[in-house]
Parts: structure tokens; C-alpha cells; sequence
């Protein structure tokens, strides 16, 4: 990715892609599409690994205690501009959201990572100043790709 330039799908998009792989293997697919996709994760995975679930802690902190204001700094801008809707603005829709809960289990692929917590999933983006959430009270829905009240 070019420095100050954002990725060019939004994290929605891209799990799903990576989730219909999944579902392609678990039914038959190839095993080689399997093992390219874990060995690109394991390259960037480990590294990243830390500064996710750090970006994901606070943005989770932040809706539990209902300060909007700070888990909009968290949100990319396409995110951001997302929850400005119908008059509302970004710290009172993202405020309202139900307690996400504690960091369970992150996954990265280069400059993309979904964040599952205990009462909501989270995706989050590389940028050139850092991890950034995309998508955020996210529920899977069988055979497509994520429900997200925040998605951007």
C-alpha cells in the first residue's frame, strides 16, 4: 500500500472474501488456497498481532463506557462518515452501541484484522499512522459477509 493511501476495500469486504475461501476449503476446496492465505497471515500476523489488539481494546473501552467521542478517533474516515446519519453524529450513534466486550481472538492479514470480542466482532485497517476500526458491531450472517452497524 502506498504511504497515505487507504486500502481500497472496506473491511467488510474484504472478510467476506476471506470468509468464502474459508467456506470453499471447508467444502471441498483446495488445500493450496488454504496455505497461501495461512502463510501470508503468519508473515504479518505476529508483528501486528499486538498494536490490534490494542487499537481494538480501546475502541471497545470506549463504546462500554459510552464515550462516543473517543471511539470515533478510532474509526476510519469512511467508518466515521457512516455513522453521521439522519442528523446524528458519530459520538452519539457509536455511543449508543452495546458493550463489545473483551478482546477474544485477532486475526491480521497484512493491513487488515478482524477482532472478535466477547459481544461483537470488529474490523480493523492499516493506515500510515496505525491501526484504524472500519467495521464495529458487526454479527456474522450465515453464507454472507457481516451485519455491521458501523461500517465504513
Amino acid at each position: 500500500m502506498p504511504p497515505g493511501k487507504p486500502p481500497a476495500q472496506p473491511a467488510a469486504l474484504v472478510w467476506s472474501s476471506v470468509d468464502r475461501v474459508r467456506a470453499g476449503m471447508s467444502q471441498g476446496g483446495r488445500l493450496v488456497a488454504g496455505i497461501v492465505l495461512a502463510a501470508g497471515a503468519a508473515g504479518c500476523s505476529s508483528a501486528a498481532q499486538p498494536a490490534v489488539e490494542t487499537v481494538a481494546g480501546q475502541f471497545a473501552s470506549a463504546v462500554a463506557h459510552h464515550d462516543g467521542q473517543a471511539a470515533c478517533a478510532l474509526l476510519t474516515d469512511d467508518a466515521r462518515r457512516d455513522t453521521e446519519t439522519f442528523g446524528r453524529n458519530c459520538a452519539a450513534q457509536v455511543g449508543d452501541l452495546p458493550d463489545p466486550g473483551a478482546v477474544q481472538q485477532v486475526e491480521v492479514w497484512s493491513d487488515a484484522a478482524q477482532v472478535r470480542l466477547t459481544g461483537d466482532t470488529v474490523f480493523l485497517l492499516h493506515f500510515p499512522d496505525g491501526w484504524r476500526v472500519s467495521a464495529a458491531g458487526c454479527t456474522p450472517q450465515e453464507g454472507a459477509p457481516y451485519q455491521c452497524e458501523v461500517r465504513g
